[in-house]
Order: C-alpha cells, then structure tokens, then sequence
C-alpha cells in the first residue's frame, strides 16, 4: 500500500515551488519523511537554489509543517539561497505570525509573485 503524497514539487528556474497538497495539519509517517528527503535531493541538483511554499490548495498547517518548512529554510539558508510562501489563508498567515516565522519568509498573495521576489 503506498503513502498518500502530501507534497508536490514544481521546478521554476532557479526555484523549487512545494505545493502542499490536502491536510497537513499533522504531517507524519515514512512517506512525508521520504518526501521531505526527495526536496532536499532536489535541492541539491544543478540550478535549485530558492524555495517557495504554496498552500494554494490547503487552508491550514500544524507545527509539523512549520518544523518541515524551517528545515528546509535551514537547508536553503546554507546554500544562500532564499525562501518565501504565498497563497496562505488568514489562518495560515496568523500561524506564521505567532510563531515569527513571517520575520524570517517573506509571505505573498501569488505564486508568481513569490518566485519573482526569491529569485532576485
């Protein structure tokens, strides 16, 4: 039986776009942490610096997501590359900002606008 996929990963230019796919409240298992191993690897192929989170297509995350997310930050950080989410509900963007992690991503309406802005 295979792990439902949570995430879904998009190459744009020099960026990796992760779209978050159904309920990440509580991300947990083998096949997220495989996931998550499969964006960094990602990462690290020729061209991949920057990283944007999607959550067109979710309207909430947990403290798992947001641990998820700041390993990857870490990960980016170290590469100089930078990192930035768009499309988040009013939830969502509540989250980031009780837990500060706004301070550290910079948060966008669109996707085109937050690959734009990473890219630069």
């Amino acid at each position: 039986m295979s792990t439902p996929k949570v995430l879904e990963f998009i190459s744009d230019g020099s960026t990796l776009v992760v779209v978050p796919l159904g309920r990440v409240g509580s991300l947990a298992g083998e096949g997220v942490i495989a996931q998550l191993e499969e964006l960094t690897k990602r990462l690290g192929a020729s061209g991949l610096k920057h990283v944007v989170f999607d959550f067109e297509k979710v309207d909430y995350f947990g403290s798992s997501m947001l641990g998820a997310m700041h390993a990857v930050w870490k990960h980016v950080s170290t590469a100089d590359g930078k990192m930035a989410v768009c499309n988040v509900s009013e939830v969502e963007r509540e989250v980031l900002q009780v837990s500060r992690f706004d301070t550290l991503w910079p948060i966008y309406a669109s996707r085109q606008e937050a690959v734009a802005a990473v890219s630069e």
